[in-house]
C-alpha cells in the first residue's frame, strides 16, 4: 500500500509563491509516474502537472504554463510543485498522484487559498 502525504498548502496573496510537497511511503517510488491535479469548489478534479518516472518530460495545463513547475527527488521519494505568480483562480484543494499502470494511489489533498 502506498501513501501520499501532501504539505505546503495555505493561504497567499495573488502574486505570492507556494511550494507543495508529495511524501511518498513506497519502496519503488522511482517506477511511479507523478502528477498533482486540484479541485476548486463546485468544479471537476483537473491536472495540473505530470512527470515521469524518472523524471525528464513534464506536462502541464495550459492555465498554469509558466507559473508552475513540478520536479521530483527520488532519492527523498518526494515529488513538488512550485507554484509562483499565484492567481485567486489557483484556489483549491491539490492533490498528489502516484500512476505505475494499474496501481494509482492519490493523497488526502492540500488547500491552497490565493486572496488578498
Amino acid at each position: 500500500q502506498v501513501q501520499l502525504v501532501e504539505s505546503g498548502g495555505g493561504l497567499v496573496q495573488p502574486g505570492g509563491s507556494l511550494r507543495l510537497s508529495c511524501a511518498a511511503s513506497v519502496f519503488t517510488f522511482s517506477s511511479y509516474a507523478m502528477s498533482w491535479y486540484r479541485q476548486a469548489p463546485g468544479k471537476d478534479r483537473e491536472l495540473v502537472a505530470t512527470i515521469p518516472n524518472l523524471g525528464g518530460s513534464t506536462n502541464y495545463a495550459d492555465s498554469v504554463k509558466g507559473r508552475f513547475t513540478i520536479s521530483r527527488d527520488n532519492a527523498k521519494k518526494t515529488a513538488y510543485l512550485q507554484m509562483n505568480s499565484l492567481k485567486p483562480e489557483d484556489t483549491a484543494v491539490y492533490f498528489c498522484n502516484a500512476r505505475n499502470w494499474p496501481y494509482v494511489y492519490w493523497g488526502q489533498g492540500t488547500q491552497v487559498t490565493v486572496s488578498s
